[in-house]
């Protein structure tokens, strides 16, 4: 039989018997026309490709096995992949009928062995109680592969990506069987990733013959697969290393692909690390970072990956390195797909042709706005849209001013208000908030009624701007003529100051919320450690953190038992105030809220429940997301560290310190069915890139500002 006659009866034939019999001899001496690519191959009735998500049919997990039926139905899956290759195959030898010999009768033994599989798991199948045909089956390999325009199309679809995959899905799958006692079916799967890793090297070898020898194997490939094909479809649940070096996949193909990420179907959202926001809300465009704040942002742009679900996209203007993912994926963390940002920053091309889940800057501002604009028609219309991504009633929820009034609002409505016969922890008072002033006078004014109240030390800060850089603090009675400038400067360009007491705080801490369609909902709370400018240090979470402040809190407030309790209980109450605010300005997001436990004058300490709210991602949300790694009834302590910090220590540079680190405390993980960290060291962002800062993970029993 000619081999084209064979080709064209596997791939039209409504039969499966004869789509799986092959003669003993076939010749290729009249290959024929390129043919067109049919829409679907011919197959029996209850073979045909179910149409979008009629006759949806998941796939059994390891954890089912144990069922004799669910394990026929996961080989009837398998099945179906197979006959799907089969097929392909014969499609390659009717497109491409000029292809050289060699290539087309490697193909053709390939093909034979996709049929014996497809045989092999038809009759285990049968004996697990499942007929072929009885449940709904997939057309995706055929769409994603069949539109091939040359072999390297093919090459790079079938046999660098789904037989790939493979490599990982026959050996997990293999033990899972084993591991219920399934020994046949385990051994048959042994058997098909032998061949399997044929079938990798086979296609490795003429995929490098026809590629472009400029490019990488890793490079060419990525090219050669278009969207909605990407390398992500080329791995599987546990990654095999061993096989890929079997099959002859060189260390850098192999390390790219292990922390590669691209959904495979899940509306990816999109986040962004833009961390100055309140500098362009404050002054437009002529805000402009300067070179140690820019260079700030590019060594902690990956951040938002902590923050990110399996699938998401995080937008940066340098991918970290592939060893230093590697080593976060080793410690468990998930490694999203990260796209580069063209020069401007701009989103590429590329990502304006997705459908997204939702848009997820660090905050949203005119700067994040101009990046992301162009992907807002993108975002699905399920997905939970923002009634305004930013304008001015978004702008207002950044002002100091504004959180300063609402502090004023919650302390009446608990003095004499809905919450006046609440029991609740010791709070500030109305004189120890802060009162805007839009002049001079306005400001000289609050300093003389605050000194009044017998404060001596007063802060002054401007009611937007970066945090650690917006504020002045004095102890004398009258202003220098420096701070008169700072204030006539801050006036003058057209903002507001507040102006309070600076209190003596003992306690600083922030609670985390999380604005959806559905209300104003609680993440957590995390101890929070400022330097005495006020400026970050770092955050920590501790056991319970998820609905409990600082165990170290009822030390400051001995006569009041449950203290804890009696805070968590006063933040639900915020929470009712403040979810009407948010609702008003459209705004969906992320919400933190700084606090502060001070000592009075007279030795006694009282709550400060509202500092600033910041309508953003903080560090503290931030750390929250990093303790979903960490095993229960550890704490986490989030660090930035700087390069005066690792060279006070005796290091020349962030890979030096951070190795030594690493080895003086290296990262633990343990428990069932996902390993948690127990303790240990984690870099966050990368130290071969940092030039700045390096953003660090402590996990241990306590806080390492404790």
């Amino acid at each position: 039989m000619e081999l084209r006659e064979f080709a064209e009866r596997i791939l039209f034939s409504s039969s499966l018997d004869e789509k799986l019999d092959c003669p003993s001899e076939l010749t290729d001496d009249r290959p024929g026309p390129a043919l067109e690519t049919p829409v679907s191959p011919g197959r029996p009735r209850e073979l045909r490709f179910k149409t979008s998500r009629s006759g949806k049919n998941q796939a059994p997990s390891l954890q089912e096995l144990e069922d004799a039926d669910k394990r026929g139905r996961l080989l009837h899956f398998f099945a179906n992949h197979e006959l799907l290759a089969t097929e392909l195959m014969a499609l390659v030898l009717l497109r491409f009928p000029e292809a050289p010999a060699d290539f087309r009768q490697g193909v053709l033994r390939t093909l034979k062995q996709e049929q014996q599989h497809t045989a092999w798991y038809l009759n285990r199948m049968k004996q697990c109680g499942v007929t072929f045909g009885e449940l709904p089956v997939s057309g995706y390999f055929w769409r994603a592969v069949a539109p091939m325009r040359s072999p390297l199309d093919y090459l790079a679809g079938l046999s660098l990506t789904f037989e790939q995959a493979n490599l990982d899905f026959t050996r997990y799958f293999a033990k899972g069987f084993s591991d219920v006692g399934d020994i046949e079916t385990s051994r048959l799967l042994e058997r098909i990733y032998r061949d399997e890793i044929g079938h990798v090297a086979y296609g490795l070898k003429w995929f490098r013959k026809w590629k472009d020898p400029a490019r990488s194997d890793w490079e060419a490939f990525c090219q050669a697969l278009r969207f909605p094909m990407s390398a992500q479809r080329a791995k599987g649940p546990v990654f095999n290393l061993e096989g890929r070096i079997e099959a002859g996949l060189d260390r850098q193909f192999i390390d790219e692909l292990n922390v590669y990420a691209q959904s495979k179907g899940r509306t990816p959202g999109v986040f962004l690390f833009n961390p100055f926001a309140e500098g362009r809300i404050a002054l437009g465009k002529a805000f402009t970072p300067n070179a140690y704040q820019q260079q700030l942002q590019n060594d902690l742009e990956n951040l938002p990956q902590f923050l990110c679900r399996q699938d998401d996209i995080v937008l940066v203007t340098r991918r970290p390195s592939v060893s230093f993912l590697s080593g976060l994926k080793l410690q468990g963390w998930i490694v999203p797909e990260f796209v580069e940002l063209k020069p401007g920053p701009v989103v590429p091309e590329a990502l304006l042709l997705r459908k997204l889940g939702g848009l997820r800057p660090w905050a949203w501002s005119p700067d994040s706005l101009e990046v992301l604009s162009p992907l807002i028609s993108n975002v699905s219309e399920g997905s939970s849209r923002p009634a305004n991504y930013f304008n001015g009633a978004v702008a207002m929820l950044y002002s100091k001013k504004w959180a300063a009034e609402f502090l004023t609002r919650f302390l009446d409505e608990c003095g004499h208000g809905r919450f006046a016969q609440e029991k609740l922890p010791p709070l500030c008072t109305n004189d120890e908030g802060g009162v805007a002033a839009s002049s001079v006078s306005e400001t000289q004014l609050l300093i003389r009624r605050i000194r009044e109240t017998g404060h001596r030390s007063i802060v002054i800060k401007e009611a937007i701007g970066l945090a650690g850089h917006n504020a002045i603090r004095f102890l004398e009675p009258e202003l220098s003529d420096r701070q008169a400038r700072w204030i006539a400067s801050a006036i003058d360009k057209g903002g507001e100051l507040i102006v309070e007491p600076w209190l003596q705080r003992v306690l600083d801490f922030s609670v985390q919320l999380e604005m959806d369609a559905e209300g104003l909902k609680l993440v957590g709370y995390t101890g929070l450690f400022n330097d005495w400018k006020g400026q970050f240090r770092g955050n920590s979470a501790e056991p319970g953190w998820r609905n409990r402040v600082s165990v170290g809190l009822q030390r400051f407030f001995p006569d009041s038992p449950g203290i804890a309790l009696k805070v968590h209980q006063l933040y639900s109450k915020i929470r009712l105030l403040l979810e009407p605010e948010l609702e008003k300005a459209g705004y969906r997001g992320p919400i933190g809220i700084d606090a502060f436990v001070y000592r009075t004058a007279k030795g006694q300490n009282r709550l400060k429940p509202i500092v600033e709210i910041n309508p953003r991602y903080t560090m503290g949300r931030l750390t929250l997301e990093l303790m979903r790694n960490v095993a229960p009834g550890r704490t986490g302590t989030f660090r930035l560290v700087n390069r005066r910090q690792i060279q006070n220590a005796g290091f020349k540079d962030f890979p030096t310190w951070a190795r030594a680190e690493q080895n003086r405390c290296p990262a633990q993980l343990r428990g069932e069915p996902v390993p948690k960290l127990t303790e240990g060291f984690v870099c966050l962002t990368d130290p071969g890139q940092a030039k700045v800062c390096l953003a660090v993970l402590n996990v241990a029993t306590t806080s390492l500002f404790s």
